[in-house]
């Protein structure tokens, strides 16, 4: 793609390290993305999960998390329209708040998040290879098999987006096509009589079912954090996200649907894998083995989208001097952040290798909400401090969508446990300390 003749440079002269990036992401590569990094391997236990909580009434849960995560991904969009530079969620929450902010949602999302979750669905991975090839379970095959997982993604990204991005839109194809395989041969083997409700879920249920589900939907914005590798974000951002928003409901209603009309009452009873059960009632040996490929192929396929959106929030703190400056540093052929992308694929090894990820897993889920909260709220200030820019998406009803959706995501974190928020209070006040030291020491860090 052939670059603009000016570039936004420094006070030296030099093309910012964002500009140096190549645009070349469109709506169907990033909607790929969106899709793709939030169908990991928990779709194939939540039909089952969540139906030991709700049972035939999940179906109203899915709906009302597909409306919040919908008025979630609303804000993301609205300000992901006019945001070029790298960093995603955690770029859009400085441009609100300011770099203290910035730094804080780095903290809680890139690492609490992306980091930890992308080390534990690692070890799943490798976990279903061992079932096959039993080696690998321990020791030093293990670690090697760890090693040359993250290396390989490692070294598609570092080669150029448009190669991580092909492998995110054929990993997002090969993961969905067993489940669609599934929903189309469900729906006319399965029994209708097995949807009738015993009565309304309380609230408790409906809340604690509806956190789970919840947590299907998150990390479709992952596919944000190569802001500066966007091809005209105001136009390319609202169709991807709001196309993945539609596609991600739609699919995972049909799912529980399925799984309900084929399993009944016993879906609850297979919380590891009730899709590779409903498959095996469908299709015997095959149809499991094939749900079971599927899920191996869904969690390599997040993996493969953390490893493009994660390094890109590293790029951008070094940018901002609260990291290394060679982080921000571009490849000067292939026109990628290659030191991020090593940086990052290397702490999810270590913390993948050394077990560290548990901690991280368990902080993961109050600290994407309070990521969220900033998102819904920084939509809203943004609105009324920033002029519009020509073609930028505003959602439709004013501050009603970021308002309602503050109101869902604190509901949320109403159901988070003691040892959730005690994890994110502590992680912000270290983060928080860290700023203001490094502030000190470097005059780029404001």
């Amino acid at each position: 793609m052939r670059k603009s003749a000016t570039l936004a440079t420094d006070g030296l002269g030099a093309p910012l390290p964002d500009e140096q990036l190549e645009r070349v992401i469109g709506p169907w590569g990033l909607g790929a993305n969106a899709i793709n990094t939030a169908v990991g391997g928990g779709i194939f236990a939540m039909p089952g999960l969540v139906a030991a909580i709700l049972g035939p009434t999940a179906i109203v849960a899915y709906l009302l998390c597909g409306i919040a995560i919908g008025l979630v991904l609303t804000c993301f969009t609205e300000i992901g329209s006019f945001v070029r530079r790298s960093g995603g969620p955690v770029a859009y929450v400085e441009e609100a708040f300011g770099p203290l902010a910035g730094f804080i949602a780095w903290i809680l999302y890139s690492i609490g998040f992306e980091i930890g979750a992308s080390a534990a669905i690692a070890n799943v991975l490798v976990d279903a290879i061992a079932s096959v090839v039993p080696p690998l379970s321990h020791g030093a095959p293990r670690v090697m098999a760890l090693l040359t997982l993250f290396g390989v993604l490692a070294a598609i990204n570092i080669l150029g987006v448009r190669e991580g991005m092909r492998l995110a839109i054929t990993t997002t194809i090969a993961k969905l096509l067993p489940l669609l395989l599934l929903i189309i041969v469900g729906l006319l083997v399965m029994h209708w009589d097995r949807f009738r409700w015993s009565g309304w879920p309380s609230m408790q249920k409906l809340g604690e079912g509806s956190l789970l589900i919840f947590f299907a939907f998150q990390g479709a914005e992952e596919a944000l954090s190569p802001s500066a590798e966007i091809r005209d974000p105001a136009h390319t951002v609202p169709r991807a996200m709001l196309g993945a928003i539609v596609s991600l409901v739609i699919l995972y209603v049909a799912l529980q649907v399925v799984g309900q009309g084929v399993l009944g009452s016993d879906l609850g009873r297979f919380p590891e894998a009730p899709l590779a059960e409903v498959a095996a009632r469908i299709a015997g040996a095959p149809g499991r083995a094939l749900l079971l490929a599927g899920a191996a192929i869904s969690i390599f396929g997040s993996l493969a989208a953390g490893v493009i959106a994660c390094p890109r929030s590293f790029f951008l703190m070094s940018q901002n001097g609260l990291l290394p400056r060679v982080l921000a540093k571009v490849h000067p052929g292939f026109h990628t952040p290659h030191w991020s992308i090593a940086a990052v694929v290397a702490l999810m090894f270590l913390l993948s290798v050394t077990g560290a990820f548990k901690f991280l897993a368990v902080l993961s889920s109050a600290s994407i909400l309070c990521v969220y909260l900033a998102i819904c709220v920084g939509a809203l200030r943004l609105r009324y401090t920033r002029p519009r820019m020509p073609g930028a998406f505003r959602a439709r009803g004013g501050p009603i969508v970021a308002l309602l959706g503050s109101a869902v995501v604190v509901w949320l974190l109403t159901y988070t446990t003691r040892v959730e928020f005690g994890a994110v209070i502590g992680t912000i006040g270290v983060a928080t300390a860290y700023f203001l030291v490094r502030r000190r020491l470097s005059p780029r860090a404001a």
